[in-house]
């Protein structure tokens, strides 16, 4: 009997068994390494797939499994048909998700969190450092989970090319993008809305805020009417009645709007109002984002319909819809609220 046969092969496959010499002789034999220079001296076709990077939040699932598994069939594919192909593999920051879920972890098991180093940064006891060694503890974690991921599932990458997207190399590409837009008039920095947190003070993705409906109150106020009042279909205004849930947002507005087709509208736009509390006067403006009553013509199925006045305050630094107006008004924009979510008129209050 040859030596060939001597050996029995087993009833059941068993991949823990098989796959690890598999991917060694993959690994050893180079064959996931492509040679740039066959493909600048014209030798061969180059066939090139970044990988959508994974977050370091969390270990890959099974739709992980699917998209690179249609990744790598492209792959190989091409590698076979002679081209020399690249499948890039790397991991993503994920920025504040994943000093959420750092600060969560840390949390959970009793260790100093986010807004404990924090306070030691304001302390100047290097705070900000420490909290990013543990970031980066995470990082390493998980990437290293994920690598082993990949390589588990056969991935034919190229592992000598891997890169992490705060790679110094990535880092500096990045800037260079950046700076080419910015010298081209193709970006800008401005102001924008964000979600912030008032308990570890820092901004938030928005798959990391979930929503909950809570019961709240509608409040109404009246801001008085600048000037002599006007008289609309028999009645005399002297001042607008705002409704709102929330109340000590006022101390941000910059302006009263009305609906264009309120017949209110064409006696009060360009008028101004005045502030309670701040006496800050304001521009009543007309746009068409705004809710028309049910007594002027409003829809009697839409709940805030049946309880609006026809005049919105807005706050353009406290909500998106606000801020909306805000842009397409030229309004003024006033932050009312401190990082610790108080109020205060000492981060952005004229």
């Amino acid at each position: 009997m040859s030596e060939a046969i001597k050996h029995q092969l087993p009833k059941v496959y068993s991949p823990a068994e098989e796959e690890p010499s598999i991917r060694r002789r993959w690994r050893d034999s180079g064959a996931f390494h492509p040679n740039p220079r066959r493909v600048l001296e014209g030798k061969a076709e180059g066939y090139c797939i970044i990988i959508p990077p994974p977050n370091v939040t969390a270990a890959l699932h099974l739709g992980h499994a699917l998209n690179n598994t249609l990744q790598d069939i492209m792959i190989r594919y091409h590698r076979m048909a002679g081209y020399e192909t690249l499948w890039l593999p790397g991991t993503d920051h994920a920025g504040i998700a994943t000093q959420t879920v750092v600060d969560k972890r840390l949390k959970a098991e009793g260790e100093p969190a986010l807004a404990d180093y924090k306070k030691l940064e304001l302390q100047g006891k290097g705070g900000r450092d420490q909290f990013i060694a543990k970031v980066q503890q995470w990082k390493d974690e998980y990437e290293a989970r994920i690598s082993h991921q990949l390589e588990e599932m056969g991935c034919s990458c190229d592992w000598d090319r891997q890169r992490f997207t705060m790679d110094e190399q990535c880092a500096r590409a990045v800037r260079e993008a950046f700076f080419r837009l910015f010298s081209e008039g193709l970006i800008y920095r401005g102001k924008r809305l964000v979600n912030w947190d008032p308990a570890t003070q820092t901004a938030l993705a928005d798959d990391e805020v979930e929503d909950v409906e809570i019961d709240g109150h509608f409040w109404y106020m009246s801001y008085p009417l600048i000037g002599d009042p006007v008289e609309v279909n028999g009645e005399t205004i002297d001042r607008v009645t705002v409704a709102t849930t929330r109340p000590e947002t006022m101390l941000g507005d910059t302006a009263v709007a009305l609906n264009p087709k309120d017949p209110r509208a064409k006696y009060l736009v360009g008028r101004k109002v005045r502030l309670p509390l701040v006496n800050r006067e304001i521009p009543i403006i007309e746009d068409d984002y705004v809710v028309l009553p049910v007594s002027l013509g409003g829809d009697e199925n839409d709940a805030k319909a049946q309880f609006a006045t026809g005049y919105l305050k807005v706050t353009p630094a406290h909500d998106p819809n606000d801020w909306e107006i805000g842009q397409r008004n030229g309004l003024e924009v006033i932050n009312i609220l401190s990082p610790d979510g108080k109020i205060s008129d000492q981060f952005g209050w004229p």
